[in-house]
């Protein structure tokens, strides 16, 4: 069975090789990798691990009126490693599978949900837990607290990256759910959410979140690690969203995923040291990580010595972790977004 990961990337080689080593052991058996303009020595590190047969590597060059992101999936329909996929799966650096069945792969995933054509996994937002400095630690281990299961709000905790079967219904890959959907073959898709309930019919052509208010990361759920260390968020917010290029960062996104109330381990349970190691241990891999790790420590000062970022560096280190709505104060907000503004 053939699954391939797409991935986006710009100035993420700090944390590429945990990212590779973790879904390698998850059971993605191939990776097609976009580069976007970096300054880290992100694709000296992608061209590595292509000689070394670990990705597929195909640099992304701006400028990006649609965003990079989009460039890059519209290049990725066309490619081989996406149409000779059995399983087709978009992620993002920040977001790391984390399969709660059997042996922790996605193979034990697809077994118990053997009559899925799309499994949508549903995010776990991880939250920054009060840690400042960025440090080159595995992010899976130094980010533990993260949002309850149940969340009515907001919308966006509830959102998902989709696993798809790759047989022909839909012809155009996606950031969260396939597009293009075959019209004479939706009526076979049998969407399952990551707590094993099926899906509504409307899922197999729109819908980019799972229902709010209810458990959907039983069997499976994507750990978004969106945040990170507040050196490090700072440095996100400088590259960009991969989405909207030229949208930035700022406190909305924080306060939305700064959830911190339950700690959760699970990750942990499938076990992707030797495979980390084994990178580590490649000499030019090596001098390219710790290359990157410099870079990332490099630019956040340089971003200190201006004041819009000194300011909102400071709004950050003075903001609290996201408070958990009620159902009534939750579905107060979702009235208010459906009414007509009278003011």
């Amino acid at each position: 069975m053939k699954i391939t990961a797409v991935l986006c990337v710009k100035n993420e080689g700090a944390f590429l090789l945990e990212w590779l080593a973790h879904h390698r052991a998850c059971g993605v058996t191939d990776f097609l990798v976009f580069s976007n303009d970096c300054d880290d020595g992100t694709e000296a590190m992608l061209d590595r691990l292509a000689a070394l047969g670990w990705v597929t590597h195909l640099p992304n060059p701006g400028p990006h009126p649609e965003g990079p992101q989009w460039a890059a999936l519209k290049q990725a329909d066309r490619h081989p490693l996406v149409r000779g996929a059995d399983w087709l799966l978009p992620l993002d650096v920040d977001e790391f599978v984390n399969v709660h069945v059997g042996d922790r792969t996605l193979a034990a995933l697809l077994a118990a949900l053997p009559g899925a054509t799309a499994i949508p996994l549903g995010w776990r937002l991880f939250g920054n837990d009060g840690i400042v400095g960025y440090a080159d630690q595995p992010v899976t281990h130094r980010f533990t607290r993260a949002a309850p299961a149940i969340l009515h709000w907001p919308w966006r905790a509830a959102m998902f990256k989709t696993l798809v079967r790759n047989d022909g219904s839909y012809g155009k890959l996606g950031v969260h759910r396939p597009r293009a959907p075959v019209a004479n073959r939706m009526a076979a898709q049998v969407w399952i959410d990551s707590s094993g309930r099926t899906l509504p019919a409307e899922y197999r052509t729109g819908r980019i979140f799972l229902p709010l208010g209810r458990d959907n990361i039983g069997l499976a759920q994507v750990n978004h690690y969106a945040l990170g260390a507040v050196e490090s968020y700072l440095v996100k917010c400088d590259r960009g969203r991969a989405v909207h290029d030229g949208d930035r960062l700022g406190m909305d996104y924080w306060v939305e995923r700064n959830f911190v109330d339950v700690e959760d381990r699970t990750i942990q349970g499938l076990d992707s040291a030797a495979l980390r190691s084994f990178l580590h241990a490649d000499p030019k891999l090596a001098r390219l990580h710790a290359a990157a790790v410099a870079w990332r420590h490099d630019r956040f000062h340089r971003l200190m010595t201006e004041e819009p970022w000194r300011a909102l560096y400071g709004r950050l280190l003075m903001t609290p972790p996201a408070r958990v709505l009620s159902p009534e104060a939750a579905k107060n907000i979702w009235n208010r977004r459906t009414k007509p503004n009278i003011s």
